[in-house]
């Protein structure tokens, strides 16, 4: 056979054999993957117990929002129409409150035959708010801006639909925080927290009646700042300044005023009291710690009553300290008002009494200093009448330390 031929069948036959090798090659291999998958095919017994991964965070979110609802409730405030519009005109309700607080016209939970119109009377819903359940027969924590009408009759709608008629215990006038009793029994309540173990990222819950329309809203979100202060305005020229508020950017939303702001344990630390209309996701609560001297002297004496000291003052800061060349950049400089008859310290009071005059400076209240963050008046609210409180004092360039026995003031 010539040489030349013979190099042509013998490269015929190395093509053939790498193209059986290949092709053999890839049906072993493909047997071979398509046996190991059915080997983990058969090995693999799908389950009825899968479950969607949750984080921590998650879990005590959910956890927190299921056991603290129950306690939420929706405030209604109703008027007489008829005396209105007789004499304004349908368009009396044009306001907003200090907090973003609409009225809308057209509140879902009040049906028709809930609405008075006997004696010429249309009494209807004109507003609504949040409040939350804190003892088991009935008392209620709110926003004094959300029950602030005194000419208006107050209903509350709990998490299981059921309504009643609310009665105005007390409105703080020194904070935006009021009381509200419905006669009920076995209640849901929340636990109160200590505001003052706040810190700036920690996660945070808020829970309301936002819109007037979805009740139980719940946002989340990081407190963004602590010992606010702020002016709250509304259209009518009303405002109200707060101080050492908690700034958050849960959502707040109109209809929220009042409810709680919570945390990670489900314990209240704050209420929702403001929403900035310039910014997005700024809120602001008060400190649940300003509140709990008010529900204690409720509960103690139905009203309001607070320690009283019996000195006006005004707050040094480092800029106040720099001008009039004061040893200290912090306390309660004991002043006069801009009255004659407005003096520094009160006359029998507990402040005269102790030997407190014009120009001391209270630096301390029992070991806490006084400062713009915890000014004399909050430190002082914190305790009861007829408490004993250690003053550390600056009196002519000397400290000293004085003994005051609180009294008794009545809002």
């Amino acid at each position: 056979m010539p040489k030349q031929k013979l190099e042509k069948i013998i490269a015929f036959s190395l093509i053939i054999s790498f193209l059986i090798g290949g092709i053999s090659g890839a049906v072993l291999g493909n047997l071979t993957g398509n046996l190991a998958a059915q080997r983990l095919l058969s090995q693999y017994k799908p389950s009825n117990n899968l479950r969607p991964v949750v984080s921590k965070e998650e879990a005590a979110t959910i956890k927190v929002v299921k056991e603290v609802k129950p306690a939420v409730v929706s405030i209604v405030i109703s008027k007489d129409l008829s005396k209105y519009y007789s004499s304004t005109g349908p368009d009396i309700f044009p306001f907003e409150d200090f907090f973003d607080f609409s009225f809308p016209f057209d509140f879902k939970f009040y049906s028709p035959e809930n609405q008075k119109k006997n004696k010429g009377e249309n009494i209807q819903p004109v507003g609504w708010g949040t409040g939350f359940i804190i003892s088991s027969d009935g008392l209620i924590l709110t926003n004094k801006h959300v029950v602030n009408d005194e000419d208006a009759e107050y209903s509350v709608v709990t998490n299981d639909e059921k309504k009643y008629k609310a009665k105005v215990l007390a409105r703080d006038p020194l904070n935006d925080i009021a009381l509200l009793k419905i006669k009920a029994k076995n209640l849901t309540t929340v636990k109160l927290g200590d505001s003052d173990k706040v810190e700036i990222g920690q996660s945070v819950i808020a829970i309301g009646n936002a819109l007037g329309e979805y009740r139980n809203t719940v946002t989340k979100g990081v407190i963004s700042g602590v010992g606010r202060t702020i002016v709250a305005g509304d259209t009518l020229g009303r405002s109200e300044t707060l101080s050492d508020v908690i700034q958050t950017d849960a959502a707040i939303n109109p209809g929220n005023s009042g409810g709680p702001l919570l945390n990670l344990q489900g314990e209240v630390i704050g209420i929702n009291t403001a929403i900035s209309r310039q910014g997005q996701l700024i809120g602001f609560a008060i400190p649940i710690n300003l509140a709990k001297p008010v529900i204690e002297s409720v509960k103690k004496y139905g009203k309001i009553v607070r320690p009283f000291l019996g000195v006006r003052y005004i707050l040094i800061n480092k800029n106040i300290a720099q001008k009039n060349k004061l040893k200290v950049d912090y306390g309660a400089l004991i002043v006069r008002g801009r009255n004659p008859e407005d003096l520094a310290v009160i006359p029998g009071s507990p402040a005269d009494k102790a030997g407190l005059t014009e120009n001391d400076i209270i630096l301390e209240v029992n070991g806490k200093k006084v400062t713009e963050k915890h000014p004399l008046s909050y430190l002082i609210s914190q305790y009861h009448p007829g408490d004993k409180v250690k003053l550390k004092v600056l009196s002519k360039g000397k400290e000293k330390t004085v003994i005051v026995n609180l009294g008794k003031r009545e809002d």
